[in-house]
């Protein structure tokens, strides 16, 4: 997440520059928040080696009028029809052609996945994202998935990173109105004025200088459905004691799961087997070529912590909400 990597990589230069701007003015400490906190970029990641034939590229209108600004979609629908459909929002860097490995992951997991790109990134129209704007980018989307699926518990929420962030807001907003089967947070932090200050120096009061709130831990404790938080231990972005402060704060039902061994991006994979059984348990998904950890313990409270190691381990045989197939 960029306000954070920014103060990671040039801490010195970002505070400097973000106590300058403050005496300058609001408005400028603004933009040059919105700078470090979003790295959108308009070009194709160098990982990204193109699209499976099966997936559905088209634009979505944001704004109204008529040259509405639009965000890119991509819409990939799982080979089964009774597939629950999953939005996914990932976080403040590249664009969706760098996120197709975890979008992937996502649908192998039982989801019809649709992704978005913020306006600003990729494809989309419009130019520096805000706060503001993300949030109209996720209500659109939110729109068009529940025009398509018409069963509330069948519509599902999911974020990476910032993105859990915006997915959060959304699910205690319009979730809370149209009905949810539930919201997915990997990666999560409680707000960025504390992940800023986790990362600034003690003597610095950055929490008080950002802008962009981002506030999750206030915004959880509304969601209506059943919450999912995965975390990697060895995230070194985003610390996973943000996610299990989040953990306390949701109400029941609700999971949390620690990989041991993941790290910020790679989390939905490493800990692929014990992610597949949380959302069988927590959510009645189906399980497909799925494994557990043996030795997880996910107790009465939900809480699991589980090692990579053993990723490929099977999962007892849970109950699924449709037949896969």
């Amino acid at each position: 997440m960029s306000i954070v990597s920014r103060l990671w990589r040039r801490a010195g230069v970002a505070i400097v520059l973000l106590a300058a701007l403050t005496a300058a003015g609001c408005a400028a400490l603004v933009a040059k928040e919105r700078e470090l906190t979003f790295r959108p970029e308009r070009g194709v990641s160098g990982w990204f080696t193109g699209l499976p034939s099966d997936v559905q590229v088209f634009y979505l209108p944001v704004t109204g009028g008529p040259n509405p600004e639009r965000v890119h979609a991509w819409f990939w629908p799982h080979p089964h029809p009774s597939a629950p459909t999953l939005l996914y929002l990932h976080g403040v860097r590249w664009n969706l052609t760098a996120h197709l490995r975890r979008i992937e992951n996502l649908r192998s997991f039982g989801f019809t996945v649709l992704a978005i790109d913020y306006r600003g990134f990729g494809e989309s129209d419009g130019e520096m994202p805000s706060e503001e704007s993300v949030y109209e980018d996720a209500h659109a989307a939110w729109r068009w998935v529940v025009e398509r699926e018409r069963e509330p518990a069948k519509r599902f929420v999911y974020g990476h990173s910032l993105g859990t962030a915006v997915a959060t807001h959304l699910a205690s907003d319009e979730g809370t109105r149209d009905g949810m089967g539930g919201l997915i947070l990997e990666g999560a932090f409680t707000n960025l004025p504390e992940m800023a200050a986790a990362l600034a120096p003690s003597w610095l009061p950055i929490d008080k200088l950002v802008t962009q709130q981002f506030d999750t831990r206030s915004k959880i404790a509304r969601v209506p459905a059943p919450v999912l938080i995965v975390h990697g231990t060895e995230d070194r972005m985003v610390p996973y004691r943000f996610s299990q402060s989040l953990y306390a704060a949701a109400r029941d039902p609700k999971r949390l799961v620690l990989v041991e061994g993941g790290g910020h991006y790679n989390t939905s994979w490493v800990g692929s087997a014990a992610y597949r059984q949380a959302l069988a348990e927590l959510f009645r998904l189906p399980l497909a070529n799925a494994g557990t950890d043996p030795g997880a313990d996910p107790g009465a409270s939900g809480h699991a912590r589980v090692s990579a190691r053993a990723a490929g381990a099977r999962a007892p045989a849970v109950q699924p909400a449709y037949a896969a197939p």
